[in-house]
């Protein structure tokens, strides 16, 4: 069934050099069947013309908010309420701020404060500007609303710079389309629980042994479950990520605080465990600080930590119908993966190499390889586009596990 046939989709193309990707992603959605209107804006029309997404989208290309034909009829309300989803493509910084702190000073900006309806952002901007820590809390603003995103990806800039902040490609971006419209409601009915972010393991009551897991990954995972219709609950490590919406979060800082929150969440229909768990811990915890000797440093005896993974995968009446891991390597990555999967006796195993030049701890980009027992797949992207491929995957698992079960 091709789930974009006969939807309407509301593009607005914001100023940036990555505007020339949206009169591709115009001709992409209209060879899916969707129906495309357009808002360019003013900055946008510094890169492309109207007369060029016009004869793309076969519709008006609407640039003023001050026009006295289409305001008569009311028009920045009528594009929103009229579309199945708003897509903004690219999404500058200065755009993204506006739609954070609520202006409507043209047209676009207008007709998303006027919306009922989803919106999904395509953010392009260098690098620097993406980090900046008021576009990060103006993103993180607008995700908190629901807005969704694709992108930013990293790689070579227009600006001769390199990093994230690259729009999603066309087709990563219609990806993002499918997915909005292909999981609402699909995972209905199913639990599912997610481990996310570092465990701190107590030396003392200053120091640990921790890892640099953000979270970042785990969070966008329960957040595009919930978004699919499950019932998520999210058992997390010390990060500093805010609660995903409608997902139940059980915060633990240890790996056996960790272990009890998942056990006593079960049953479940679905595991992920993208927690980074410390895989040691000490094996006696000091009650006071461990004051410096000049002699010589204190000897620190280490005991292993539970395994999570392997706990959740082991055969019995509770075992989740599908359990899923994470290795984070260094090397060897794609044959590590592979044992570490028959080891814990998981389903699927996501393994990403944290030993490359691609900052993965802590970054909002991603490079994985999905590993199940009939093949493999390599995604690059946004830790939120790994979570929306991810789960597009767990649809089509339990929607195949249904189509066996009735024919049997």
């Amino acid at each position: 069934m091709n789930t974009l046939q006969s939807k309407k989709i509301l593009l607005i193309i914001s100023g940036g050099i990555a505007a020339y990707k949206s009169l591709e992603l115009i001709r992409l959605l209209k060879k899916a069947g969707a129906g495309v209107r357009c808002i360019l804006t003013q900055g946008g029309a510094k890169f492309i013309t109207p007369l060029s997404v016009s004869a793309l989208s076969g519709e008006q290309t609407h640039t003023d908010l001050w026009s006295l034909k289409d305001e008569t009829e009311m028009g920045h309300i009528r594009l929103s309420r009229e579309s199945d989803l708003i897509v903004v493509a690219p999404a500058s910084a200065s755009f993204i701020a506006k739609m954070a702190f609520g202006l409507a000073d043209d047209l676009g900006t207008a007709a998303l404060l006027a919306a009922d309806k989803p919106v999904l952002v395509a953010p392009a901007m260098n690098h620097m500007m993406w980090n900046h820590p008021a576009t990060q809390e103006n993103i993180g603003t607008l995700m908190r609303r629901g807005v969704k995103t694709a992108g930013p990806c990293a790689g070579d800039m227009a600006c001769g710079e390199t990093g994230i902040g690259r729009m999603a490609e066309p087709e990563e971006i219609l990806t993002s389309i499918r997915a909005h419209f292909e999981r609402a409601k699909k995972l209905s009915g199913l639990r599912a629980l997610v481990t996310s972010g570092p465990t701190f393991e107590p030396i003392d009551p200053v120091r640990f042994i921790g890892n640099r897991s953000s979270g970042k990954q785990g969070h966008a995972i329960a957040a595009a479950l919930a978004s699919c219709g499950a019932d998520v609950t999210l058992v997390s490590g010390p990060t500093a990520l805010p609660d995903p919406a409608s997902v139940k979060t059980i915060h633990v800082e240890t790996a056996d605080e960790m272990i009890s929150a998942c056990r006593a969440a079960a049953p479940a229909d679905i595991a992920i465990c993208a927690a980074a768990v410390a895989d040691w811990k000490p094996a006696q915890t000091q009650k006071k600080k461990i004051k410096k000797d000049k002699n010589a440093p204190p000897t620190l005896t280490l005991t292993e930590n539970p395994d999570i993974l392997s706990a959740l995968a082991q055969p019995g009446p509770r075992r989740p119908r599908l359990v899923i891991g994470f290795a984070a390597e260094t090397e060897n990555i794609l044959e590590s993966a592979h044992a570490k999967r028959m080891k814990k006796k998981c389903d699927w195993i996501v393994a990403n190499n944290v030993g490359t030049k691609e900052k993965i701890f802590g970054s909002d980009g991603n490079h994985v390889h999905l590993i199940t027992a009939s093949g493999q797949m390599e995604w690059r992207g946004s830790k939120k586009d790994i979570a929306d491929r991810l789960v597009l995957e767990i649809m089509d698992h339990f929607k195949n596990l249904k189509l066996s079960e009735a024919a049997e």
